[in-house]
């Protein structure tokens, strides 16, 4: 069962469905073309790149913001912030609009997953290796894989979140 997080154009949106493990897999639907769910690796990465131009702190200061307002609920007023945020960046508003839509949507997946003990901070943990410490993205998207959920809380509680 399909639910829309957020359109980002009159051609674009994201949205949450049915993936391999539950139903809160996000895509990004292009019109006339077949959705794609993005790995972190995409995401963290084009933001990273993004990052050279707008600077990392900025992008990780208005990742926090959407992070603090983010339940297990879409929420209109944080799709409107991301807007808001995502006005600031020239000509990368669209894609920063959307990359933080999905990012959103992700935080909100993984606090609505019963067995994803540390929930959002996981996805946060990924944005902060990429942004602030600079960790490839390939890296920051596989750090927790194999890992103990009580290690990366140490790590998360260790980052004061």
């Amino acid at each position: 069962m399909k639910r829309l997080v957020a359109k980002i154009s009159e051609e674009v949106h994201v949205e949450f469905g049915k993936g391999k493990f539950d139903d809160w897999c996000v895509y990004v639907c292009k019109k006339g073309r077949r959705k794609m769910a993005p790995k972190d690796t995409e995401y963290f990465g084009r933001l990273q790149q993004l990052s050279k131009v707008h600077g990392a702190k900025q992008i990780y200061s208005d990742f926090l913001k959407i992070y603090e307002g983010t339940t297990k609920e879409v929420s209109e007023a944080i799709i409107e912030l991301i807007i808001i945020l995502s006005n600031g960046y020239g000509s990368d508003a669209f894609e920063v609009k959307k990359w933080f839509t999905v990012i959103y949507a992700g935080m909100i997946a993984e606090e609505n997953k019963s067995k994803a003990i540390l929930k959002k901070r996981i996805k946060r943990l990924g944005m902060y290796q990429t942004l602030i410490e600079q960790m490839p993205a390939e890296e920051a998207a596989i750090f927790s894989k194999g890992k103990k959920w009580y290690d990366l809380d140490k790590i998360c509680r260790d980052l004061e979140f």
